[in-house]
């Protein structure tokens, strides 16, 4: 007797998106990098990755912001089903005001998200702790679509992704492919099927 397939969740980095990060910015610029950096279109890319079952993708669970659906129409093609929920946002991002300092992005964004972490800079947007209740909530609503569907997929956001993986390996899900968080990362975990 054969052993039936696993179910699988395939948890997908969106592309690189196209904005500059060289030179250094005020808070005041860095505030708009954000902003430039979740309307930007993406970098071509080409994913041709042999685990996941692209015939059998019908519709693909992404975020909101429009990176994640360019990068889910560049995989599995214009026609597939979008299901852009709310759930599956970036964990959000606040610039502190520092007045007449100039820094590089990458250490506004480290600073902001540091601070962000230890419960510092959340004044306006979600906190830390809600995000990563949201983190949970997502892995169930993906953990019921793979159970109910044999395999979900979601193209969303690298702390976003690793934090529905933690959860699902809570819950009993095995990571077969681990791939980090870079841009177009495939992370899988699988649960057997009864």
């Amino acid at each position: 007797m054969d052993t039936p397939e696993p179910v699988r969740i395939f948890l997908i980095r969106h592309a690189r998106p196209m904005v500059s990060k060289k030179g250094f910015f005020s808070a005041a610029a860095a505030r708009q990098y954000i902003s430039d950096y979740d309307a930007a279109q993406v970098e071509e890319f080409v994913l041709a990755h042999e685990a996941i079952p692209y015939k059998n993708i019908a519709k693909v669970h992404c975020s909101p912001l429009i990176r994640s659906q360019l990068t889910a129409k560049a995989i599995f093609g214009h026609d597939i089903k979008l299901i852009i929920d709310p759930n599956f946002r970036e964990f959000e991002r606040r610039i502190f005001s520092l007045p007449f300092i100039q820094l590089p992005i990458r250490l506004w964004l480290l600073g902001a998200r540091l601070l962000w972490f230890l419960g510092f800079n959340s004044r306006g947007i979600e906190t830390f702790k809600q995000a990563r209740q949201r983190a949970k909530l997502a892995a169930k609503q993906l953990a019921t679509e793979a159970t109910r569907e044999s395999v979900a997929v979601l193209v969303a956001h690298g702390l976003l992704n690793y934090f529905i993986l933690k959860e699902l390996k809570r819950l009993g899900w095995q990571q077969t492919i681990k791939e980090g968080s870079g841009f177009v990362s495939v992370n899988v975990v699988e649960y057997p099927r009864l």
